[in-house]
């Protein structure tokens, strides 16, 4: 049994479960996908249940199925007892990806997450730009970021990353910790909380499921030393997961990303890019293309090193980056309108060749 609260249940969600409740459904939380089948939390314990066959007909795209993190209207079908799933609850925040391929898809990695952290090695995976990156998905997400530097044990500058760290995420918690010599762990105590979700997202090998087992307080996420050859991992942790603490806190554990594509998050690049965004509002023009307009506040910085060239380029790059993603997203939205269109033009001319 499970108190709805100690699972993160808001009056937002209760709001928006009101019409499923008045048809005698429950609610559960997602803990798990495996092959279509979804592990719930709900207040009747950890069920099995499956998608209902009209939610699976009216979706549009994989994003609109259960994710791990997603609250989600249960019943059973009266025929055989089976938990079915009839509805996906409104999300108050989704951590989402491009899907890998050519294809223009989304892909929810986690669903109504608090708080996220991201986990660099300081071994041989820090990376400032890739940091960068996973800021703006989190600041899309409306999740808090928070940047932990794992195995500090084996670094010498870990104050130097620190900073570094600090630098590109600027009013974002900075930590160094240690799963193997505990430095740093009692820092992460003040996020998980009751009732609070806290994701783990980072690249492979950089010891996120270590460092949930030393939260939990035992062995219980799979894990595996990194290559040698290459400092990577071996992609122990295969699917999220969302993990319930005795303590009531909330943890989702999520496969390492060789790559992470960003999913609209143009509102979020100034978020994450603050430093960035202030010296462009100081330009003389408004539309300043921060090129060779004179009052450009952008290349004064760059040019007296208060604006870092490395980390202005990546702000282009990802800015580029997300133009591109839209101007896709409006293609593919015009496909889906015209098939659509079809289908309905078609359906009109058999309605009208049957009554003649």
């Amino acid at each position: 049994m499970h108190d709805l609260k100690s699972l993160g249940w808001s009056e937002f969600f209760e709001r928006e479960f009101e019409s499923y409740l008045k048809l005698g459904h429950w609610a559960g939380r997602v803990a798990l996908e495996e092959r279509g089948a979804y592990r719930l939390y709900t207040e009747h314990g950890e069920v099995s249940a499956r998608v209902r066959g009209k939610l699976r007909f009216d979706s549009q795209s994989a994003a609109d199925f259960p994710a791990v993190g997603d609250w989600v209207a249960v019943s059973k079908r009266e025929r055989d007892g089976i938990d079915q799933i009839h509805a996906v609850l409104p999300r108050r925040g989704r951590f989402s990806r491009k899907a890998a391929g050519a294809n223009t898809e989304e892909q929810v990695v986690a669903a109504n997450v608090d708080t996220v952290f991201i986990v660099q090695g300081l071994d041989r995976d820090f990376n400032l730009r890739r940091l960068e990156r996973y800021l703006v998905a989190a600041f899309e997400s409306n999740a808090a970021p928070v940047v932990i530097l794992n195995k500090a044990d084996l670094a010498e500058d870990v104050e130097r990353r620190i900073t570094e760290a600090e630098s590109v995420a600027p009013g974002t918690p900075v930590h160094a910790v240690s799963s193997v010599s505990g430095q740093g762990l009692n820092e992460m105590d003040q996020y998980v909380l009751p009732g609070v979700t806290v994701a783990f997202l980072g690249s492979s090998g950089v010891g996120k499921s270590t460092l949930i087992n030393r939260i939990i307080g035992e062995e219980t996420q799979k894990t595996a030393e990194v290559r040698e050859s290459d400092g990577r991992g071996r992609h122990t942790t295969t699917h999220r997961e969302l993990i319930l603490l005795k303590t009531g806190g909330l943890l989702i554990d999520t496969p390492g990303m060789r790559e992470l594509q960003l999913w609209d998050a143009g509102g979020s690049l100034n978020e994450a890019f603050s430093d960035v965004e202030s010296f462009a509002a100081a330009c003389h023009f408004t539309d300043c293309q921060h090129q060779n307009e004179p009052g450009c506040a952008i290349r004064e910085a760059l040019a007296d090193g208060s604006l870092d060239a490395d980390r202005y380029e990546s702000y282009v790059k990802l800015e580029k980056e997300i133009e591109y993603l839209d101007s896709r997203m409006d293609e593919r939205l015009n496909l889906k309108r015209k098939s659509r269109e079809k289908k309905i033009h078609r359906a009109y001319r058999t309605i009208k060749h049957r009554r003649i």
